[in-house]
């Protein structure tokens, strides 16, 4: 689990796919494929990236993206799992509490956080920019609390 259930979402968007798994609270960026402006635009896709530099945040992913053989099971909607393909959740601003950190960080609470690779929360502002700060440090099952702001 990558998120806690407590959160507050003042802004989400339902206008992305995403054509890769992926685990919920992380930074997902626009891809380099393209960008569509209608709601249903197939160009319209995010992803999980590898290097944060010269990339665009899109929003926090608020589900999990799974890669099911859908004529053996279904999709768990309790657990906010979509198919690998499909639109996703993206919060743009709110606040939420995730595990999805950069390893080896001291983080306090009023710390600006950024993204950094494969969509992680960092204190590191190298070849990244600001989604949001930080609204705590570490609990004891290692998630901090988040303000996400991405305009």
């Amino acid at each position: 689990m990558a998120l806690k259930p407590d959160r507050v979402e003042a802004y989400t968007d339902i206008s992305f796919f995403m054509n890769e798994t992926g685990e919920r609270g992380g930074v997902v960026v626009h891809s380099t494929a393209g960008s569509g402006a209608a709601m249903d635009d197939a160009n319209a896709v995010v992803e999980y990236a590898s290097d944060p530099s010269g990339t665009n945040p899109a929003g926090l992913l608020l589900c999990d993206v799974v890669d099911l053989d859908l004529t053996r099971q279904h999709i768990n909607f309790y657990k906010d799992e979509v198919q690998k393909g499909s639109k996703v959740t993206l919060l743009r601003q709110g606040t939420v509490v995730t595990d999805v950190v950069a390893t080896g960080l001291n983080i306090s609470a009023g710390d600006v956080a950024y993204y950094g690779a494969n969509g992680a929360l960092t204190t590191s502002s190298t070849n990244s920019v600001q989604v949001g700060r930080f609204l705590s440090d570490y609990d004891a099952d290692g998630y901090v609390k988040v303000d996400i702001n991405i305009t």
